[in-house]
């Protein structure tokens, strides 16, 4: 069963919940894992196809891979609501 059908979107809690991206999802329509990424600010949660980065998910840019990584398991960053 999936979670999302196009008559109900998911919330960013429920998205969040599946581990995966709602930014992605909202603006792509693409149901992407979340995965630590880098950028020139730092590390961030966010998503990624096959063609490069999709979505900047987290609020937070993290100062290594490992900091990222742990809030990812660990539920301990926010959400980015608005791209």
């Amino acid at each position: 069963m999936s979670l999302a059908s196009a008559s109900t979107p998911l919330s960013a809690a429920q998205a969040r919940a599946a581990a995966i991206g709602y930014l992605a999802l909202a603006c792509t329509g693409k149901r992407l894992p979340l995965q630590v990424h880098h950028g020139a600010a730092g590390h961030y949660i966010g998503t990624a196809d096959e063609d490069g980065p999709v979505s900047r998910e987290s609020v937070e840019y993290f100062f290594s891979h490992h900091a990222a990584e742990h809030a990812l398991a660990t539920g301990r960053w926010q959400q980015r609501i608005h791209p």
